[in-house]
């Protein structure tokens, strides 16, 4: 066998063609409602300010009925059909709920819109007993599933597409796709009604009255696009797919013959896969940043957990104590079901692992302990929650800090320089700042410019005793929209309460009516002091 047909992709196409009757039928079932295939059921869309069919099930398309067909037209041929409103937004979700569920095959499934899937299968069908038993099984499970489904392997995605659309369960061998898609007609292209009527018009019937016409005369009588489409078909050249997930750097996997439901068996399975994936990872000197377990239960459902961590990890038992912790801290328990009958750990990131002096650098191990504790935390409550705050280079003062994630920013964080306090000075900001200043009300300044005398604030009226500032800010000129000068002033009340306020805007210089007269600037307390 040549190295060229040993690389040769291979492409397993999925079709669904009864996907939204099929997910409505499963709801009920799943509900105890007992199913709806007794009698005809169809699924209605708009179209041109008319209802549709969109879809149908088995037994309505006995009756004749057929998508595009108008409600009213059914509804004559058959008095007792059963209607339902299209869920586009559902169908898209059930179809992802099952592009997740053939990862088990292969990580690299894309979909192939609006109920189809491509799964690049190319190097692992030998896992399945070869394209032939994989065929069987993935078409046997959907089915039990409830859904109904077409399938075909061909050398490129388009002649597997197809396929499926004529002829299920097909598989064309290398250089043979030409010659299987020969007799069909030219809609199996998929290539819009526009063109498909034209090549009736023009005596082209098949795909292979469409393919012994020289290139050039079909490329300049229908397009480039579609002589593209149609070289694609014949198995010459293909576009790549686009899988909905990135291939993780690293992937270990088990497979059960006997479903396991149990927590202690779910925790061994995680820690023996996290021995073999360090392992891996070790013999290339990588650690891993992001780590994604799924759990593939039997019925079709997928469980997917994420943990990142601060540092690259180069440990089995850190491994395992994350998830450990991610898996009791979930609002959504994990639900076996009947059982999960496969188990995969991915590191989907991973980096280079640099090795530094641990025993003697009592920095390094604190930061190393900082970390790990950061990662437990995170893993438990989510790592948007465990933050570090880090300078900015403004003079904004609700703009001068940024909350980052402390996994990613750990080491920024810990050589941040931040402006130091002036000895026997009180600080200039105040411990406490709002994310938003909140708005007070003052009667009366003693200046248009100066300090209130007292303010309210929450309700609550504040005579003030003390006053210091003012400290002028003005706005960055340079930012889109109107910003006015602030003057804060650092204010202590009758109770020995601290507080930092503001005036926005300048008076008989930034605040005007709609007339152009000047009025009262407005007055904030943006923080409090110790």
């Amino acid at each position: 066998m040549s190295a060229s047909s040993v690389n040769r992709r291979r492409i397993l196409s999925l079709w669904l063609p009864r996907l939204p009757i099929d997910r409505i039928q499963r709801f009920f079932s799943s509900a105890g409602l007992g199913k709806t295939n007794h009698e005809p059921s169809i699924v209605v869309i708009k179209d041109n300010n008319a209802l549709v069919i969109h879809a149908l099930d088995e037994a309505a398309e006995r009756l004749g009925l057929y998508i595009g067909q108008p409600l009213a037209n059914a509804r004559a041929m058959c008095p007792d059909l059963r209607v339902f409103d299209a869920d586009t937004v559902a169908d898209a979700k059930t179809l992802s709920d099952i592009a997740d569920w053939c990862d088990r095959f292969t990580p690299l499934v894309a979909l192939d819109p609006p109920h189809g899937l491509f799964l690049d299968i190319t190097g692992c069908a030998h896992l399945f007993g070869g394209e032939a038993a994989l065929l069987r099984t993935l078409v046997r499970a959907l089915d039990r599933q409830g859904f109904a489904v077409s399938a075909a392997i061909a050398g490129t995605s388009v002649c597997a597409r197809t396929l499926t659309r004529q002829v299920s369960g097909t598989i064309v061998a290398d250089g043979g796709e030409a010659e299987a898609i020969r007799s069909f007609p030219v809609s199996a292209l998929g290539a819009g009604e526009a063109i498909t009527t034209g090549l009736r018009r023009a005596g082209l019937k098949t795909i292979g009255d469409v393919a012994s016409r020289s290139a050039s005369e079909i490329t300049a009588r229908f397009g480039a696009r579609f002589s593209t489409l149609l070289a694609h078909a014949l198995g010459q050249g293909d576009t790549p797919i686009s899988p909905r997930k990135p291939l993780p750097d690293y992937i270990v996997e088990k497979r059960f013959a006997e479903p396991i439901a149990t927590d202690t068996m779910i925790a061994m399975t995680l820690s023996r896969l996290a021995d073999t994936l360090i392992a891996s990872m070790e013999k290339q000197g990588k650690g891993a940043r992001r780590l994604e377990a799924a759990f593939f239960r039997t019925d079709g459902v997928v469980r997917t957990i994420t943990v990142e961590t601060g540092r690259p990890v180069t440990r089995s038992a850190v491994v395992d104590r994350l998830f450990r912790e991610r898996l009791d801290a979930l609002a959504d328990p994990l639900d076996p079901g009947f059982g999960f009958d496969m188990v995969r750990l991915s590191a989907s990131r991973t980096e280079i692992v640099v090795q530094e002096q641990r025993d003697l650098d009592a920095h390094v191990h604190d930061n190393d302990e900082l970390a790990a504790l950061i990662d437990r935390i995170a893993a438990r409550i989510g790592g948007k929650r465990v933050v570090v705050h880090l300078p900015e280079d403004t003079h904004i003062p609700e703009q001068a800090v940024l909350a980052a994630p402390a996994q990613h920013h750990l080491a920024a964080a810990m050589q941040a320089e931040w402006p130091a306090r002036v000895e026997s000075e009180p600080p200039l900001r105040p411990l406490r700042l709002f994310d938003k200043p909140e708005l007070v009300t003052v009667p009366f300044a003693t200046v248009p410019d100066g300090p209130p005398h007292q303010f309210t604030w929450r309700r609550v009226k504040h005579a003030v005793v003390r006053v210091e500032g003012p400290e002028r800010i003005a706005m960055e000129w340079w930012r889109d929209g109107k910003q006015l000068t602030r003057d804060y002033f650092r204010i202590e009340d009758a109770e020995g309460l601290r507080y930092w306020i503001f005036r926005d805007g300048l008076y008989e210089g930034e605040c005007f009516d709609n007339e152009g007269k000047p009025v009262p600037p407005k007055w904030y307390v943006h923080g409090l002091f110790a």
